[in-house]
């Protein structure tokens, strides 16, 4: 006769194997899905990889037109962990959706120009505005259609007008002996997107601001400004303060430490559903040479800088004067600017205060210091 106690383990012993084998399959799948939803994860994080670097153009044109130069181009750094400096162009593309901005269609200018020095320790970042009507030395340059320009004195957004950025890369070599390393150019629909991307900047004005050729009609007082009107703001001379080229490119100093600070913020970097629009935003408008056209270079570039107080980013406007022949043009002051392209040729400190953009206008300071201002700067401090 079989002990009920045996029987009873026994049943007890044929339920947990049969536990077992359904707990192993229910293991089973769980360990299916997780590896599918990781792959999911993982598909979509490299579709989108793909996206944002495919969003960036590659100008692979100005590295074939520079390289004839380069025995007259300043000698190069060689070395990896030196100081690097980068040409931004603000393209004034008429014909590119743009032509709501001016009248010059099909055009193509540097609207903005910024010569964005990045020092070797890693500690500081000066970028160095060269206004468009600036008269300099434009040397002999290859146009669009395959003929040559000749060498002319001219306004320095010509250089981009007539040979695009290998000549404009040509013209602040000469004009500083810095070599440039790297060039990124930048639309004016890029920039738009880039302000609606990081939920708009902040400024300040003293006065209403009614201007119809840049498209901008503002009220008084501290507001937040979209894209459309971050552009308007930037570009307008005739509606805001005495219509110089001068206060026109304080602003924009202000303006981009304004943005700067915004993109470093927590709520945009660290956000993911606000990172990606940036990033489209930023990607999709930009031109680079072969050493910047990726999103994992423009990462390693964004990663060297990203520890830099917002004070040592730093921004000022090369010293500069009204032209003697024309007061509606600028012309280096010597010694002055020559005193700021050896600071930055040989990665030395370039120090830099607030001031007064018209009293001073980039000048050197008594104190060796220059006038601008730096990314930690409050851009309505001084409105």
């Amino acid at each position: 006769m079989t002990d009920p106690g045996t029987i009873e383990a026994d049943s007890d012993a044929s339920s947990a194997a049969s536990a077992r084998p359904r707990g192993r399959r229910w293991l089973r799948w769980g360990a299916l899905v997780a590896s599918v939803l990781v792959l999911a994860v993982a598909a979509t994080g490299w579709s989108l990889y793909r996206k944002l670097d495919g969003n960036i153009r590659t100008d692979s044109d100005t590295a074939q037109a520079l390289a004839p130069y380069e025995k007259e181009r300043p000698t190069p750094v060689r070395a990896a962990g030196e100081a690097r400096n980068i040409l931004v162009l603000g393209s004034d593309n008429r014909g590119n959706g743009n032509g709501a901005y001016g009248r010059d269609e099909g055009s193509q200018r540097s609207d903005t120009a910024i010569l964005l020095h990045l020092a070797a320790d890693g500690r500081s970042a000066t970028g160095m505005s060269i206004p468009r009507d600036l008269m300099v030395d434009i040397p002999d340059c290859q146009k669009p259609d395959g003929s040559r320009s000749r060498a002319q004195f001219a306004q320095f957004n010509w250089a981009f007008q007539t040979g695009g950025a290998a000549c404009a890369i040509r013209t602040v070599e000469k004009m500083t002996d810095i070599r440039v390393d790297h060039h990124l150019v930048v639309d004016f629909s890029g920039f738009k997107k880039l302000v609606d991307a990081v939920g708009g900047v902040e400024v300040c004005l003293a006065e209403p601001v009614h201007d119809r050729e840049a498209k901008l009609d503002l009220p008084a007082g501290r507001q937040a400004l979209d894209g459309e009107d971050a552009l308007g703001y930037v570009r307008a001379r005739h509606g805001l303060g005495n219509g110089s080229d001068t206060q026109r490119i304080d602003r924009q100093q202000r303006f981009m430490g304004s943005l700067v600070k915004k993109v470093r913020s927590n709520g945009v970097l660290l956000n993911p559903t606000r990172a990606y629009p940036v990033l489209d935003a930023a990607t999709s408008s930009l031109t680079a040479d072969s050493g910047l056209d990726s999103l994992s270079e423009l990462y390693e570039l964004a990663r060297s800088v990203r520890d830099i107080s917002e004070d040592h980013i730093r921004f000022l406007t090369v010293p500069r004067q009204s032209y003697e022949l024309d007061i509606n043009r600028d012309e280096l002051v010597q010694p002055d600017a020559e005193k700021l392209f050896t600071k930055l040729r040989e990665d030395r400190p370039v120090h830099v205060k607030d001031g007064d953009a018209e009293k001073e206008d980039g000048k050197e300071k008594g104190d060796g210091s220059y006038r601008g201002t730096t990314a930690d700067l409050d851009i309505c401090a001084n409105e």
